[in-house]
């Protein structure tokens, strides 16, 4: 089985962390229910730990965060370039939200703040037939983001869509990326606390409604096996180091 490095690139506030993890630790829980064998390593790049090496590893997993593509934080940059050359050298590599974002940026594509408003709380996408990754025609998730994907990168292929997000899910030309833009690793208490923080910031009723929305059951075990899925498959045929 493969070791996944997570790369962290936001950070949970205290008071949520205490109760619901770190961004890393959520996706531990994911994967792990999926496949108890996987390892794990975490780099931070918001507490400026240097990147590894891309070639070196076996499976990549880049987080969200609070940050845009956009913003010139200082370790975007670096983190674009080491994207770069793990897609070049067929390292599997999985991004979510700002991480589904922050791939598509630097092989190519365009990202901006969405016109639609803040997507938070339950939504539901279409699943593109036949995608290699995920079966069935729809899933429900957890989703919390402005910016979007507004063009995939040339040979994407965009597997998971809705009218609020269209290209909710790529997957990357070299056949060993992947990335999303909703949370399957967020749980339902934390879905509410995203939507309690969008409070002042998204329309009232806009977060009305995405709170009531997660009444209705996530999904998130079917993209978390699928998730890690990829990344034990892809992380097989990448070249060695």
């Amino acid at each position: 089985m493969p070791r996944v490095t997570i790369i962290e690139t936001g950070i949970v506030s205290p008071r949520p962390r205490e109760r619901h993890g770190s961004f890393p630790q959520m996706f531990q829980r994911m994967i792990s229910a999926a496949d108890a064998s996987i390892d794990f390593d975490v780099i931070s790049v918001v507490a400026a730990e240097p990147l590894p090496n891309p070639r070196t590893l076996e499976a990549i997993l880049i987080t969200g965060s609070p940050a845009g593509v956009y913003d010139g934080l200082d370790w975007i940059e670096p983190l674009e370039d080491f994207v770069r050359e793990a897609h070049a050298s067929r390292i599997a590599m999985v991004g979510i939200c700002f991480g589904h974002q922050l791939m598509a940026q630097a092989l190519g594509g365009v990202v901006r703040k969405s016109d639609k408003g803040w997507g938070i709380g339950r939504h539901v996408y279409d699943i593109t037939p036949g995608n290699g990754v995920i079966e069935g025609a729809r899933i429900a998730l957890a989703c919390s983001h402005q910016d979007q994907v507004v063009e995939p990168p040339r040979g994407a292929r965009t597997f998971m869509s809705s009218d609020f997000t269209p290209h909710a899910g790529l997957l990357y030309a070299n056949g060993a990326a992947l990335s999303v833009q909703p949370h399957p690793e967020f749980s339902v208490d934390f879905a509410h606390v995203c939507c309690e923080l969008r409070e002042g910031k998204a329309p009232d009723k806009v977060v009305a409604a995405a709170k009531a929305s997660l009444r209705l059951p996530l999904e998130n075990a079917r993209l978390g096996a699928a998730i890690t899925r990829f990344l034990s498959r892809s992380s097989h045929s990448s070249p060695s180091p």
